[in-house]
């Protein structure tokens, strides 16, 4: 496995299940160190500051934008969202892959930044659970709903610009896949380079 790790952005509708299948990824397998974004929004009920989420003012997100401390930013549902660079690059040089759990714009914002990067997109099997997954929350309003609805039909957009699209709905074969969808992108970047490195050396023997 090569030394330096591989950055994922997780992204998918509100109501797939993302951070349910990164807290079983990370439980299972400890290759993996999971970023925590900045957001403008109140936090949810056993919500953490920290832990889900910095929960910032947006005074404090644009001084951070302002000083280059984010590697992406974005609006969604009138909420600021952004990734804190300096966790993300001291846990890849560590040899961590590292999981952002971010939506469409800032994966995209990531792509052009770093190429590299495993773009994998989350839903579920139909529109009708999606929506029936919202409303047992119990947490948010039926406008609300309505807006992450509507903001899906968006995303429902640019799911092309995805490495994999992911549909969970069972639990433990979705967590095993994107574990084995990750570490496959991992030792292919591992075999790349190994020839990469073996054909130089060998150019370098013919020019002697």
């Amino acid at each position: 496995m090569s030394q330096k790790g591989v950055l994922v952005v997780i992204s998918g509708f509100s109501g797939a299940g993302k951070g349910t299948l990164m807290k079983e990824l990370l439980k299972q397998y400890p290759n993996y160190a999971l970023s925590v974004s900045a957001t403008t929004r109140q936090p949810r009920p056993g919500e953490v500051d920290g832990r889900e989420y910095y929960f910032v003012t947006e005074k404090d997100f644009d001084e951070m934008i302002a000083k280059d401390q984010m590697i992406e930013y974005a609006c969604y549902c009138g909420r600021y969202y952004g990734t804190p660079r300096t966790y993300v690059e001291e846990q890849m040089a560590s040899g961590k892959d590292v999981l952002l759990e971010i939506e469409i714009q800032g994966a995209l914002q990531i792509k052009k930044k770093f190429p590299e990067t495993i773009l994998i997109f989350i839903t579920t099997p139909s529109a009708e659970i999606l929506k029936n997954r919202l409303v047992g929350r119990g947490t948010e309003t039926p406008e609300v709903i309505a807006a992450r609805l509507s903001r899906a039909v968006e995303e429902s957009r640019g799911i092309e610009e995805y490495d994999y699209v992911l549909v969970n709905d069972d639990l433990a074969e979705c967590t095993a896949l994107l574990h084995q969808v990750i570490q496959d992108q991992h030792h292919r970047a591992c075999n790349q380079m190994d020839f990469i490195e073996k054909t130089r050396e060998e150019l370098k023997g013919f020019c002697q």
